[in-house]
């Protein structure tokens, strides 16, 4: 892979295929349903602790004052969950090049 490529959940799925060796239409499923999974554990606020890769939350934010940048109209933004991710440090430690396990 490139700098600019972008991991899909195609490419989740063909590698599935390719490396466990399930059919593609298997893999597809497969890769579908841990996703689903994980957003299905964050809709109910569960905590998705996923080992060497990171941590999933729901976060809240209260409602702001907002501003149109090109009118600056303010709006008000309303509250809102919003899903938050914090990689493990074996993940930060890979990214960066680092040794050791």
């Amino acid at each position: 892979m490139s700098k600019n490529d972008t991991v899909t959940r195609a490419t989740l799925a063909e590698a599935v295929h390719r490396k466990v060796g399930l059919s593609r239409s298997e893999s597809r499923q497969l890769v579908g349903q841990v996703l689903d999974l994980i957003i299905d554990a964050l809709d109910k606020e569960e905590l998705v602790k996923l080992s060497a890769f990171g941590t999933f939350r729901i976060r809240h934010k209260k409602a702001r004052i907002g501003r149109n940048p090109r009118t600056k109209e303010e709006a008000v933004i309303s509250p809102r969950r919003v899903p938050s991710f914090r990689a493990s440090p074996k993940m930060k430690a890979r990214i960066n090049g680092e040794t050791g396990d």
